[in-house]
This record gives structure tokens, C-alpha cells and sequence, in this order.
């Protein structure tokens, strides 16, 4: 069964979904005012593999992700450069999807906007009203934090800590409209020249928290399984979420809290103002996106992860690796035999593996122990790849599992290289034939040649094969 760390409860907790077989999970996406950053990408790259493995392990998941198209920086950005704030979010929608994509993100069922769902926030925050645990003020609402008993329940700050942070703030301009500074807004009330929205307050928009629990709910029902986004978000987000929703509906809010990992730059927490941030879109044109996705997926998603440019040597040395061991077993396939004597006892060790895998990856989703296993089945597809004789039901099979294990990573195994150009091919031919006449220089000249071309020649009792490999 797999066991999923809670942050509810700060504990590891067997998954029992709401309805058998199926999964709701809603995850926090962007704030559509620029480019994502790899900050950005951890999270949608960590929830895409917790979403993998669950399918994997035969549930439906019913996976939403929003887009927060209406917020200070967007209406920032938007005056910056002279045009409308909904074509300001649409540009950054637009490039998240090029983004996520090349790092094999799959789109969520659902991707909810604020903007489409004016409606159905100006009645959540109505209900609230009605039941008093929200307030109107000079065009503004807000949430009366103190009212919800159960507030902090999910980051274990008290009401009284957050008085003490408060008391600082009490001559900001926003604090005098409200009963009690703890007070966050639902509704904010429009400023000249922003985008807004009539309501019975006036025109305004809403505030960020109030977003999520209204598509949340709208789409996933009053009380799913899975809430999950970045640790950043625990407070005040996810903790204001819960109050608001939990507030209206009286029901549980979400029932797994899981929150990824911060990503740091040389163990340096990423930040503008020191300029260490890393654009998802200025990286994939730089290094092959897999590799990016690999270094991503394979840890754990819930621990830091580092980003330097030896991490991501390391990964693309690992994701080699297994590219290989796939193109063996493929090239194997060419003259493996219908079936072999030892067949059964072949196919037993690689169940194991796989019996292997899936015991690490239902503890919590640990991707790092899990992705361990799968290097030893990368070593046991060379191995066999290697015997005189091998069997093409092992081989089938080895390579449908493995091509599906490495998927849930987000990595995609081809099943042929690309092409060689003539040029290439033509100095492959002139090799096999200088090996002929004994001409082992000028054999070596054509490898060393091919090489600097990142063109890696492997010389086996079958022939000489090829792969494209890193220049060292």
C-alpha cells in the first residue's frame, strides 16, 4: 500500500482515497507574470511523477493544476510594458506550456484560471459573509482568521505568533480597514486603470487565497484527497485555503497534504535580487531537456534539491546509462532466439526487481530509492545483452517493463537512435573496412573522429554498434 507523508499530521499515512481507485488532487500552479523558473518546475515536475506512479499503480487521477491570472504582479507587468494584464498571462500561459512540455510535464485535467471563474469566487466569498466569517470593508472583504478555531493546524502557527508579527504592521494603510490585523483579504477593491470586476461590494478583484479553495472545490468536490504545492505555500496560502474552505462547506478541506522541496543554486536559496534564478526557458535551450527532467524526478520530492552544473553532468551521465542499456537489449532483440531453457528463471529475478521497485516507491514516493532499482535493471539488461545467446521473450519483456519504469520519471526511451548522416555512415563503413586490411591507425583515427562528433562506436561479437554518447 503506498504510505504518503501528510503534512497535516507530519506523518507517514497508508493513502485511502475517497473512491476506490480514483484520485482527486488539485497542486498550485503559477502566477503567469514571467517566465518559471526551476523553482517552478520542481513542483510540476514532482507532483507529474506522483501523478505517474499512481497510474502506474492503477488508480485514475483526476488532476487539476490553476494559473493565477489575476495578481499585483501581473497588473505590474502589464503597465510596465504598456498592454492589458490578460495579455500579459496568456504570453506566460502560452510559454509554461512550451516549458513544462519539453520537460514532459503532461497538461492536468484541468487548468483552471482565476479570470473564468469571477462568478462562482464573488459567491464563495458571499457564503463566507453570510456565515460571519467574513466582513466588508470600504469596498474590501476579509477573512476573520480568529473566527476559524482550527487555524494553523496545518503549519502549527499560533494565533498568538502571528499577533506578535502583526503588531509591527499596525500602521500599514490595509490594517486600518481592517477589525484585526490576523485579517486577510477575499476582495480587494479596484484601484484606477487596473482590471476589475462588478460585485456586491463594488468593483474589485480577488485576493490570492480565495482562488484556489473556490476552483478547488468547483472542480474537484468540497473535500479531495491530495492538496499539494510547494513548501513556501504551507503558510499563509495552503493554511488560509483551509480555513476559508472548511469554513464554507464544514467539511475537511483536503484529506494528504504534500509539499516539494525548495530547489537552491550552489546551496544558495534561489533569488531575483541576488540574481541566481534559472528560467526553465532559457535552460531547455541549453541542455537536453530529459536531462533536466531526470535531475528533477529522481529525487525525492520532498527533500532539497541543489542545482550546479556537476548535478547535472551527474544526470546526464546516469540518463546515459539507461538510454544504453535500452538500445542493447534492442539490438539483442535483432538475434535473440524465440526462447531459452532458463527462461522462467530470468523472468523470476526481473519480477523481483520490479516487486523491488515498487516497495520504494510506495514509501512515500521515494524516487531516489526507486531509480536505484532501476540501475540494476539496468545492469542486469547488460549482463544478459552480453550472453552468446539470449531469448526474445526475456528481452520483450525486459524492455516493455523498463521503458515503462523510466516513463514515470518523465524520461521517453526511443526505440531506434536518430539517423546517421552519409558522412557518418560513410566513415562507419571505412572503419569496418580498415579493421579488415588491418589498418588499426587509421580505424583509430575514424573512431577518435566519430567521437569528437559525440558518436561513440562499441565493438561487440555482433558487429560494431553506435550510440550518441558525451564528448569528454
Amino acid at each position: 500500500m503506498i504510505q504518503v507523508y501528510n503534512t497535516l499530521t507530519r506523518e507517514k499515512e497508508p493513502f485511502k482515497p475517497l473512491e476506490k481507485g480514483k484520485v482527486k488532487m488539485y497542486v498550485c500552479g503559477p502566477t503567469v507574470y514571467n517566465y518559471i523558473h526551476i523553482g517552478n518546475a520542481r513542483s510540476a515536475v514532482a507532483f507529474d511523477t506522483i501523478r505517474r506512479y499512481f497510474e502506474y499503480r492503477g488508480y485514475e487521477v483526476d488532476y487539476v493544476s490553476n494559473f493565477t491570472d489575476v495578481d499585483d504582479k501581473i497588473i505590474r507587468t502589464a503597465k510596465e510594458h504598456g498592454v492589458a494584464a490578460p495579455e500579459v498571462a496568456q504570453k506566460y500561459i502560452d510559454a509554461y506550456f512550451h516549458d513544462t512540455e519539453a520537460l514532459e510535464v503532461r497538461k492536468a485535467t484541468e487548468h483552471p484560471r482565476v479570470m473564468d471563474n469571477i462568478p462562482e469566487i464573488i459567491a464563495f466569498i458571499g457564503a463566507l459573509i453570510e456565515k460571519g466569517y467574513a466582513y466588508e470593508s470600504d469596498g474590501d472583504v476579509y477573512y476573520r482568521t480568529r473566527k476559524f478555531k482550527d487555524y494553523g493546524k496545518l503549519s502549527r502557527i499560533s494565533l498568538d505568533e502571528l499577533a506578535v508579527g502583526a503588531s509591527n504592521r499596525l500602521e500599514e494603510e490595509e490594517n486600518k480597514k481592517k477589525e484585526d490585523p490576523l485579517d486577510f483579504a477575499l476582495w480587494k477593491q479596484a484601484k484606477e486603470d487596473e482590471i476589475s470586476w462588478e460585485s456586491p461590494w463594488g468593483a474589485g478583484r480577488p485576493g490570492w487565497h480565495i482562488e484556489c479553495s473556490v476552483m478547488a472545490t468547483k472542480y474537484l468536490g468540497e473535500t479531495i484527497d491530495i492538496h499539494a504545492g510547494g513548501q513556501d505555500l504551507t503558510f499563509p496560502h495552503h493554511e488560509n485555503e483551509i480555513a476559508q474552505s472548511e469554513a464554507k462547506t464544514g467539511h475537511p478541506f483536503a484529506r494528504y497534504w504534500l509539499h516539494n522541496g525548495f530547489v537552491t543554486m550552489d546551496d544558495e536559496k534561489m533569488s531575483k535580487s541576488i540574481g541566481n534564478v534559472v528560467l526553465v526557458h532559457e535552460l531547455i535551450e541549453q541542455v537536453d531537456p530529459q536531462v533536466i527532467r531526470f535531475f528533477m524526478s529522481t529525487a525525492h520530492y520532498r527533500r532539497p534539491i541543489n542545482y550546479t552544473e556537476d548535478a547535472l553532468q551527474e544526470a546526464a551521465t546516469n540518463l546515459s546509462r539507461l538510454r544504453t542499456a535500452y538500445q542493447n537489449a534492442l539490438y539483442r532483440l535483432e538475434d535473440a532466439k524465440d526462447a531459452l531453457a532458463d527462461d522462467a528463471e530470468e523472468l523470476t529475478d526481473w519480477d523481483e526487481l520490479k516487486t523491488l521497485f515498487v516497495e520504494k516507491m510506495d514509501d512515500d514516493f521515494n524516487a531516489a530509492n526507486g531509480i536505484t532499482v532501476v540501475y540494476d535493471m539496468a545492469k542486469k539488461i547488460n549482463v544478459y545483452s552480453e550472453r552468446a545467446e539470449v531469448s526474445q521473450v526475456v528481452l520483450e519483456n525486459m524492455t516493455a517493463d523498463f521503458q515503462e519504469l523510466v516513463s514515470i520519471f518523465g524520461i521517453v526511451l526511443t526505440q531506434q537512435e536518430e539517423l546517421l548522416d552519409e558522412e557518418v555512415e560513410a566513415l562507419i563503413e571505412e572503419r569496418n573496412q580498415a579493421r579488415k586490411d588491418r589498418d588499426f591507425q587509421r580505424a583509430d583515427a575514424i573512431r577518435d573522429q566519430l567521437k569528437e562528433q559525440g558518436i561513440l562506436l562499441e565493438d561487440t561479437p555482433q558487429g560494431v554498434r553506435w550510440r550518441r554518447g558525451e564528448v569528454e
